[in-house]
């Protein structure tokens, strides 16, 4: 059985189409915020603090991923927000800090880096863009290609069942579909009846019934 991974940039539209889709699909899936994202919001936040372009500005953000990695996104957003605090801060100079901040609570469960890394799991979306230019341009965007929406979308599928090497059992499942739709119901029963083969064949074909 195959690990469904999905890497998201924590856009609330956007979770809600994968959480739905999932439902509907019955299939568990761990979701991952892209690191690179987090990221961000840390480097924003780090300024509040300390100047650009200074050591110090390049340790707080080094600290606190690490502890992000380390599976602590949580306690990373309480202490950044209890140094604003003691700091003084006005609202407006700390937004950044509570943004920092709520980010990384309200997605804390998307946000097991350690778990993801010891299971050997991608956290950053350049894995995903890397399969598009194989998967996608590689075949799509070749020299007088034209392709209609539909072609486009089957030839796709099709590489996609070969680069995950699902292809052998997808197209066992498909000869047994086709079976199912195209050939038992026009029998008795749902069964095909034995062949009568002439006396002289020596050896007599198989069919074999994939269920």
């Amino acid at each position: 059985m195959k690990t469904w991974l999905i890497l998201v940039d924590g856009g609330e539209h956007q979770l809600r189409c994968i959480r739905a889709w999932l439902k509907k699909k019955r299939i568990r899936a761990t979701i991952i915020v892209d690191i690179i994202h987090v990221l961000e919001y840390l480097w924003t936040a780090a300024h509040v603090f300390h100047g650009e372009g200074t050591p110090a500005l390049e340790n707080y953000v080094t600290e606190r991923l690490l502890r992000v990695l380390q599976g602590k996104a949580s306690h990373v957003a309480a202490g950044m927000r209890r140094s604003a605090t003691l700091q003084e801060l006005t609202k407006e100079q700390r937004r950044p800090i509570d943004r920092c901040a709520n980010y990384l609570l309200k997605y804390a469960k998307y946000l097991r880096y350690n778990e993801y890394l010891a299971a050997g799991y991608p956290i950053g979306t350049g894995v995903i863009e890397g399969a598009c230019r194989y998967l996608v341009k590689d075949r799509m965007d070749i020299t007088g290609a034209r392709w209609s929406l539909n072609g486009a979308e089957a030839v796709l599928r099709l590489r996609a069942l070969r680069a995950s090497r699902d292809f052998d059992a997808y197209w066992a499942f498909h000869e047994a579909q086709e079976l199912q739709r195209n050939h038992l119901k026009s029998y008795e029963n749902h069964v095909i009846p034995p062949t009568e083969f002439p006396s002289g064949l020596r050896s007599k074909p198989t069919l074999r019934v994939i269920p």
